[in-house]
């Protein structure tokens, strides 16, 4: 084989290439074998799902004849750089993500993590990603969707914190079973008035049992709110229960506080059998406005890579309305690959 620097003289003696040729095959060629290095040192992986979902009963929902698709593929690139474990995640999905919605894009969720070994992990996600508090606004054990989920409005009461574009989230998990996470996004016009961080404690020292609080400030809007849960759940045999509480207080005022409280159930019937019951109740602090009662029952069935999932909603006063009662269902099949 014939080596690129002998190649480039041979050329050049026969006078086929001037100096700018040169100049362009060196960095072709240099460009080539950074590409190859990088490929050769990074771990490449595939994963999908597809699925189907049929909803109703919500007759406040536009869901026209109530079946919808779901795919994604999400592709994956590992590697180490100097000892640190460096993992870039692509989605593909075919529902165009919330902040571009109609305009057929196709990118999904996508992050950079770094893995920083006994220092715990750090990520930044351009899309996706959510935040110490978002992520634990409901831990209730369930076999599918949340008791506040399916049914339109409903969802509107759940103390979530602010996951924004281009956020940072470190997480790092102690041997004595003690766990921090934290979040962290600039202020962004259209997203928040300014900047955002929250954070989460939890501890799993014993087994079967999981606690933990969770806290931010949430500036998205001229309202600037405090918000907070702790919950608690236990695994014992087949069964998990849980209880938790949240909380939003506005600094500059009460008309928009709530209070909420929730519990679940769960039951593992058998490996591929489980099912659930929980309720999620929403107490606001306008007197106009009447409580939120949630709750739902689901079940779900694993065979494989292939699930069958549903469950069966019932909220009375959607949003403090006291008129507003509605229920709802949802049937889905999904495939994992």
């Amino acid at each position: 084989m014939i080596k690129v620097p002998c190649l480039i003289l041979i050329l050049i003696n026969e006078g086929v290439l001037n100096m700018n040729k040169l100049k362009k095959i060196g960095l072709t060629a240099l460009a080539g074998s950074l590409v190859a290095g990088a490929v050769n040192a990074a771990e490449m992986s595939v994963s999908g799902s597809a699925g189907m979902t049929f909803s109703g009963g919500d007759n406040n929902a536009n869901t026209g004849n109530g079946w919808s698709m779901g795919d994604s593929l999400t592709f994956s690139a590992s590697g180490d750089v100097n000892d640190i474990g460096v993992t870039l995640s692509y989605e593909l999905d075919g529902d165009a993500p919330e902040s571009v919605a109609g305009t057929g894009q196709i990118f999904d969720d996508h992050s950079i993590a770094f893995d920083l070994g006994d220092l715990g992990s750090l990520t930044f996600a351009g899309h996706g990603g959510s935040s110490a508090l978002s992520a634990r606004d409901d831990v209730m054990p369930a076999a599918y969707e949340e008791p506040w989920a399916v049914v339109t409005g409903a969802s509107a009461a759940v103390v979530n914190g602010d996951a924004e574009e281009n956020m940072f989230s470190y997480s790092y998990a102690h041997d004595s079973g003690v766990s921090v996470a934290l979040a962290y996004h600039n202020a962004e016009a259209g997203q928040s008035v300014e900047s955002y961080m929250d954070y989460a404690v939890e501890y799993n020292g014993v087994e079967g049992l999981r606690i933990g609080y969770a806290e931010g400030t949430v500036h998205d809007t001229a309202a600037e709110a405090d918000e907070n849960t702790v919950f608690a759940t236990y695994a014992i045999g087949g069964f998990t229960i849980g209880f938790q509480a949240s909380e939003s207080d506005e600094e500059n005022g009460t008309a928009n506080d709530r209070e909420t409280t929730g519990f679940g159930i769960s039951y593992q019937v058998s490996d591929d059998l489980s099912v659930s019951y929980g309720n999620h109740e929403t107490d606001y602090s306008a007197a106009a406005n009447e409580d939120q009662d949630a709750s739902a029952v689901g079940i779900a069935y694993t065979m494989g890579s292939m699930s069958v999932s549903a469950s069966y909603h019932n909220v009375d006063n959607i949003a403090g309305t006291g008129t507003n009662d509605r229920n709802g269902y949802e049937i889905s099949m999904s495939f994992a690959f």
